[in-house]
């Protein structure tokens, strides 16, 4: 899952190029660096019920830290930026439901499975939880409250421009927001397609 979700990552910066994402992945390495100093700090061994010999240490589990700062991160982002004026409707509920429920689900099998496949004990994997949940909550705010003010400035750089960086922090719902301009765009072209035939 770690890998899955890095390369979602890098296609989303890819093709988006949105700052938040970027800044998004940004937590993703301060997360490992913190797990590898934790490591490094703790300096405790994996269990020694497998056969294999690990030489990493195992506290804490850097996967269920991973999968706990990506769903930590995920969900506090859906209740602060996926809104539309406090307006929500049904489906809008839904939507926000599922993903999270999907980042918390997906993240708790990841961390199950760390201690059914014995790579690490019971105490490793909620150290890894606590670090996560911690350290997504902590980037969150600082994305938020220290990183956020200067987007505006970033993207009426000239590289920003070259490089089609944006920053989508004002748009309330961002997903609705792009929907909506899409299919927009694509009814104009088609209008204009059928406009063009007819002459």
């Amino acid at each position: 899952m770690p890998f899955a979700v890095i390369a979602g990552f890098l296609t989303l910066v890819l093709f988006r190029r949105d700052l938040h994402t970027i800044a998004f992945l940004g937590g993703v390495v301060v997360n490992e660096v913190v797990n590898f100093s934790l490591k490094h700090a703790i300096r405790e061994a994996r269990p020694i019920r497998r056969e294999v010999i690990y030489t990493e240490y195992g506290m804490p589990s850097a996967h269920t830290q991973f999968m706990w700062f990506f769903a930590t991160y995920a969900t506090i982002f859906v209740f602060v930026r996926l809104h539309h004026n406090n307006n929500s409707t049904v489906s809008e509920r839904f939507w926000r439901i599922t993903i999270i429920a999907s980042c918390v689900g997906v993240a708790t099998l990841v961390a199950f499975s760390r201690i059914y496949l014995q790579y690490h004990s019971i105490a490793q994997v909620l150290c890894g939880v606590i670090v996560g949940i911690f350290v997504g909550s902590v980037w969150f705010l600082v994305t938020h409250l220290v990183l956020t003010p200067f987007f505006p400035i970033i993207v009426s750089w000239r590289i920003s421009e070259y490089l089609l960086l944006r920053d989508t922090t004002l748009i309330p719902n961002v997903l609705w927001f792009e929907y909506t301009n899409a299919r927009a765009e694509a009814r104009a072209r088609s209008r204009k397609l059928v406009s063009m035939k007819s002459q």
